[in-house]
């Protein structure tokens, strides 16, 4: 017999499935979370690190009492309660009344990742453009694929997104007749790459954007997570006009709730509710209560300090052990808030290709290619730091080291391999990080 395949449903499927792959972080799990394994590669928070007794009796008061409503149907914008303590939580990095955030244009979220799924549904036809970072979050990368939509990388370094680069990727999708919708953005402590649009940039970046008559989705699940200082305010609290403004409370609360939000311009609420009662009725009453019962009840704040000094410690331990252990050519960024650090690997060494040989010497990474729409960034990986302890952050990083040594020696050995797929799609390796 021939022409068969393993999949019997191929001739019908809808188009936009044909180009979907799995997830370069989502097919690491299986294997990462074994107890041998040093994690490197996820985005965990550190769960444990929130008082889980309070956080339990919370939320079993929550069914015991209060079933009758939280158990039950709700509305699609979500909770009017929670919109409001929403609010609250935006206010604190600047995004309040004053710049027109209200919780009438709040509507509330599977996590993050729907907030991504619906803004694509409502502006994305098949062969648009997204501009976003060169690297960029691999959710997103897989909303606009599903979308049909193609992204154009635009290249960053230690001050975050570069706005000359961004202008020319403007300018030469207009040239090609390339239809641009958005600009998708991470401004801080972004992931991967772990930097932060400096001051000065985002001024620019949305005059460019305003100018070119794009909108703007800012994506921060992470601006409350600083180590270092206060972060920039948000893109949002400076325009109110055009910009979408997506979070999360998977990094600051809980990841399992799934509940996050975006603020919306007001005349595009509607049609976010629309289509997010299209797909999921209405997002869990007993989630939203469990997040506005947290921020009503308990020190949210204070446990935000927690966590940032959690992560500090962690951060500080892996650029220790990135400093002490890892080969010569080796450069990685300075996080000054978020989970992640993004490292460039020593000319030759091909981060997908040396996976195999790290899981064996029990440690996980995730490849830089899982962040680029055209599978380069090969000669880059992301290490993550929220989650293990330090010490095992150490033995990771030195696992990591000694693989990276054996394919430096095995380079040595049989000679130059090609080089093919080191940069990223804008044409130059990103982001340019400080020598360690």
């Amino acid at each position: 017999m021939t022409g068969t395949t393993l999949d019997d449903y191929t001739d019908r499927y809808a188009r936009r499935v044909r180009g979907m792959t799995a997830s370069e972080i989502r097919a690491l799990f299986a294997v990462a979370s074994r107890p041998e394994v040093v994690s490197l590669a996820g985005g965990a928070p550190y769960i444990a690190a929130l008082p889980l007794d309070a956080v339990g009796e919370m939320l079993g008061r929550l069914g015991a009492e209060h079933g009758t409503t939280t158990l039950q149907y709700g509305i699609g914008q979500g909770l009017p309660e929670l919109r409001e303590r929403i609010c609250e939580v935006m206010a604190l990095s600047g995004i309040d009344a004053s710049c027109g955030a209200s919780p009438e244009d709040v509507v509330v979220t599977v996590g993050g990742q729907q907030a991504l799924d619906l803004v694509a549904r409502l502006f994305l036809d098949p062969g648009d453009v997204v501009l976003a970072e060169g690297p960029t979050y691999v959710g997103a990368l897989g909303v606009f694929q599903s979308a049909q939509a193609q992204v154009v990388h635009v290249p960053m370094d230690d001050d975050g997104l570069i706005p000359e680069a961004l202008e020319a990727a403007v300018a030469d999708c207009a040239r090609a007749g390339r239809r641009v919708k958005f600009l998708y953005t991470i401004p801080t402590y972004q992931n991967p790459a772990g930097v932060t649009l400096s001051e000065e940039r985002r001024e620019r970046v949305l005059d460019i954007c305003e100018r070119a008559g794009l909108l703007v989705v800012e994506d921060d699940p992470y601006g409350q997570l600083g180590f270092e200082s206060e972060a920039p305010r948000p893109l949002r609290a400076r325009r109110r006009d055009g910009v979408f403004y997506l979070s999360t409370f998977s990094k600051t609360f809980a990841p399992g709730l799934r509940v996050g939000w975006i603020l919306a311009p007001h005349a595009v609420r509607d049609k976010l509710v629309i289509a997010s009662e299209a797909q999921i009725l209405c997002p869990s009453g007993y989630a939203q209560a469990a997040v506005s019962a947290y921020l009503g009840t308990m020190p949210w704040r204070e446990q935000l300090k927690v966590y940032r000094e959690v992560y500090r410690e962690r951060r500080d331990a892996m650029l220790t052990a990135l400093a002490d252990l890892m080969p010569a050519g080796t450069t990685w960024t300075r996080p000054a808030g978020g989970l992640f650090v993004w490292a460039t690997l020593p000319e030759g060494l091909d981060s997908k290709a040396m996976m195999p040989r790290a899981i064996a010497a029990r440690v996980a990474y995730v490849p830089g290619t899982g962040f680029y729409a055209d599978g380069s960034g090969s000669g880059h990986m992301r290490l993550n730091f929220s989650f293990p302890a330090p010490e095992r952050i150490r033995e990771g990083v030195r696992r990591l080291a000694g693989v990276m040594e054996q394919d430096i020696a095995m380079r040595r050995v049989f000679g130059q391999v090609s080089q093919q797929g080191r940069r990223g799609q804008a044409g130059a390796d990103a982001p340019g990080p400080d020598l360690a």
